[in-house]
């Protein structure tokens, strides 16, 4: 048996002419942490679209655990263990920071019930609200903000807002996360509080990739990065090796 959770062979995505991520492999194994970094516009969010099911490849495959996922449904990737973060934060803001993670729960089949049970508000509805609000508390106690939990989330701070959007996408109980620069906009401490929740999901055996610019935090993460310029690979490695070979600094920092 691989302990291979994602294996990207051959990816490739055009858009009309332009394209933008071309013959991309990955290979991400059980409980690693792996970054994958570049300039802007090298392609990054794009592998995320794919392999999260908002785009569809041109050509190639990705498979977790074995199975080809390429060009599913979001859904019925997300239900198959692949979970992401973005950007731009997502979340449902006229909601409290417990509802935002109990949404991801409700797509859980442990925590299914009828409408008829909860028209009638009979004992399974009951019993499986309590379960999830239970779980939503423990999620939301890993990520710092149990005691925020019946606030508004649009009235968080932004720091705040971003580990509600990791705790909602372990609500779906991934296999992968997917985390888009999680730490953009953060100050240094919001940094060091969001690198030891990051170890902490590692640690319950989740998998993560990471797409980020703050190089001290990827050097302080990743196990292995692979570097993207222009849709291709430029290198692939050992994080502290890749970080410091020639080509990705002239690609990547500049001079």
């Amino acid at each position: 048996m691989t302990d291979t959770v994602l294996d990207i062979k051959d990816l490739s995505i055009s858009f009309g002419g332009l394209k933008a991520i071309e013959h991309f492999d990955l290979e991400i194994k059980k409980g690693q942490l792996y970054g994958l970094v570049g300039p802007n516009g090298a392609g990054k969010t794009t592998v995320f679209n794919i392999i999260t099911g908002v785009y569809k490849a041109t050509s190639g495959h990705f498979y977790l655990d074995g199975e080809d996922l390429t060009n599913k449904s979001q859904e019925y990737i997300c239900h198959k263990g692949i979970a992401r973060t973005f950007q731009n934060i997502r979340l449902f803001n006229n909601m409290t920071v417990i509802r935002n993670v109990l949404v991801g729960l409700h797509s859980q089949k442990e925590y299914a019930y009828s409408l008829f049970d909860s028209i009638l508000r009979l004992p399974r509805f009951k019993r499986e609200e309590k379960e999830m609000r239970d779980k939503a508390k423990e999620l939301l106690a890993m990520v710092d903000l149990l005691d925020v939990r019946n606030d508004i989330s649009s009235n968080l701070p932004y720091g705040k807002q971003r580990k509600l959007e990791i705790a909602r996408a372990l609500a779906t109980e991934p296999k992968l996360l997917c985390l888009d620069e999680p730490a953009a906009g953060m100050n240094p401490q919001e940094t060091k509080e969001l690198m030891d929740i990051i170890f902490k999901i590692r640690d319950l055996g989740i998998t993560i990739l990471l797409i980020e610019h703050d190089m001290k935090f990827v050097s302080g993460l990743c196990d292995e990065v692979t570097v993207l310029d222009f849709g291709h690979i430029l290198a692939s490695g050992k994080t502290k090796e890749v970080l410091n070979d020639p080509e990705v600094v002239r690609a990547y920092i500049g001079g």
